[in-house]
């Protein structure tokens, strides 16, 4: 009924698109933007429910001091491993991509330290609600 040639021509082969399981960082840091604009950012009518609640800004301070420490713990742990990968590494192939996940985990430190104390001053510039009473700071 049907032939070599008619089952080739159906088939979709598709080699040119790339799978991949990881998201680019780029598209992290623009998520992390976006979800910040919408979860931190309140209107104006909302500024006094914030900052009047008894226990909301210290919360919402240790969840930040407490998120950010363990980011940094996870920092030192990715680092230390990949030192310890790149002493067994055995060519140049590998120690490339080790030096290139630390580079990763480096970028992605220098950007959970800058947001905090960038939100704090520039929101509190813009006077956004949150920034008012709440330091993000993590030190």
């Amino acid at each position: 009924m049907f032939n070599e040639e008619d089952r080739s021509n159906n088939t979709v082969s598709n080699s040119n698109q790339k799978s991949s399981r990881f998201v680019s960082p780029r598209r992290i840091v623009a998520m992390t933007a976006l979800l910040s604009v919408v979860f931190l950012v309140q209107p104006v009518a909302a500024q006094g429910v914030v900052c009047s609640a008894s226990k909301l800004p210290q919360l919402i301070e240790g969840f930040f001091q407490l998120t950010t420490g363990l980011g940094l713990i996870g920092f030192v742990v990715v680092w230390q491993g990949d030192s310890l990968f790149e002493v067994f590494a055995t060519n140049h192939e590998q120690k490339a991509k080790i030096k290139e996940h630390k580079r990763a985990a480096l970028k992605a430190l220098i950007t959970l330290l800058v947001l905090g104390p960038l939100y704090t001053v520039a929101g509190s510039l813009m006077g956004l609600p949150l920034a008012e009473c709440v330091d993000l700071a993590p030190w």
